[in-house]
């Protein structure tokens, strides 16, 4: 491949889009949380969990309809665990505006979660836990 070749390894031509990605910890979460402006998804994952790894892999590029991905490490930042009730990594969420709009229950594929998160943001948002 050369520079500015339409070649990449997803296939000619098919541009990737890639959102941000910010880390989150129990010190700073609602503070960031509660500034950010648009949606932003919410991710808790851990080192050791495989689907986390391949998360953290896949949906930078999956173009989901977000500004950005905020990850906390569920290993390290107990607090935000159990405050957004987290049992099964990963876990995703979605905050907008600073409002919470609910856990997402979709599979870890792009059509799934962008279809639950259109559902979510039609929720009555709540505050952050």
């Amino acid at each position: 491949m050369t520079e500015g070749s339409d070649c990449n390894l997803f296939g000619v031509g098919i541009e990737q889009s890639i959102v941000p990605s910010l880390e989150l910890t129990d010190l700073d979460a609602d503070h960031r949380l509660l500034e950010l402006p648009g949606d932003s998804l919410l991710v808790f994952s851990a080192e050791g969990c495989a689907s986390c790894r391949w998360a953290r892999a896949q949906l930078p590029g999956m173009g989901l309809p977000v500004r950005r991905l905020c990850w906390v490490d569920a290993g390290r930042n107990g607090g935000l665990v159990e405050r957004y009730e987290v049992f099964h990594l990963p876990a995703l969420f979605l905050v907008r505006d600073g409002a919470f709009h609910g856990r997402l229950d979709a599979p870890l594929r792009a059509g799934p979660l962008a279809q639950a998160l259109r559902a979510a943001a039609l929720r009555i948002p709540e505050e952050l836990p």
